[in-house]
C-alpha cells in the first residue's frame, strides 16, 4: 500500500494518525471541591511514565473539561489503569456531563479520591507541574501512593477497544 503525499495536519488527520498508536486506557479522577460529593473523572489514553525516581507520570486533559478544572483546583488526582474487562467503565467516563460515579462502587485512595474498583493499577498523584499545550493541559503528577495487580490491560487502537496478546516471548527487562 502506498502512503499518500505529506500535508499539513488537520485535527481529524492528527486524531486518525495517532489512532494508529496503540495505548492503554485509564480513568483520571479528582475532587472538584464543590462539596456535592460527585467527583470529576474522565477516560484517557494519554498517560505515560516520565520518571521512576522520583515517580512522575504525565496525563494530558482537554482544556475546559470539568476534570481538568478539578485537577487544577485540587492540585492532586488519581489514576486507575483499566483492565481488559472494563470497557464499559471506559465508555462511561468518556461521555461528557452527568454524575458518572452514581451507583458505582469505588475504591478510595488514602486521601479519599475515587479509584475504579478492580483496576490493574491505582495511583494517587500530587500535581508536580502543569503546562498548556495546544488544546490540552498537561499535568505532571508525582506519584505519592500506588498499588497494582496482575491482569490484562484494556487497550485502544484506531477508535476501538481491545486487549493485549503477547507473542509468547519472555518478558523483556527494561534496563536504564
Amino acid at each position: 500500500m502506498t502512503l499518500p503525499a505529506f500535508h499539513a495536519p488537520t485535527p481529524t488527520d492528527m486524531r486518525r494518525s495517532m489512532g494508529r498508536f496503540t495505548t492503554g486506557v485509564a480513568v483520571v479522577s479528582a475532587d472538584d471541591g464543590d462539596g456535592d460529593g460527585n467527583p470529576s473523572a474522565m477516560t484517557i489514553s494519554s498517560l505515560t511514565s516520565i520518571s521512576l525516581d522520583p515517580a512522575i507520570l504525565l496525563v494530558s486533559l482537554t482544556h475546559g473539561s470539568r476534570t481538568t478544572e478539578a485537577v487544577e483546583a485540587a492540585g492532586s488526582f488519581a489514576v486507575s489503569v483499566l483492565g481488559s474487562r472494563q470497557e464499559a467503565l471506559a465508555r462511561r467516563f468518556a461521555t461528557r456531563g452527568g454524575a458518572r460515579f452514581d451507583d458505582l462502587p469505588c475504591d478510595r485512595s488514602r486521601s479519599g479520591l475515587p479509584l475504579i474498583k478492580d483496576a490493574l493499577a491505582q495511583l494517587e498523584c500530587r500535581v508536580h507541574s502543569a503546562h498548556d499545550i495546544g488544546d490540552h493541559r498537561v499535568f505532571y503528577g508525582e506519584v505519592t501512593d500506588m498499588r497494582c495487580r496482575e491482569g490484562t490491560g484494556l487497550v485502544f487502537y484506531s477508535g476501538r477497544f481491545g486487549d493485549f496478546h503477547d507473542f509468547g516471548h519472555d518478558e523483556v527487562p527494561w534496563l536504564f
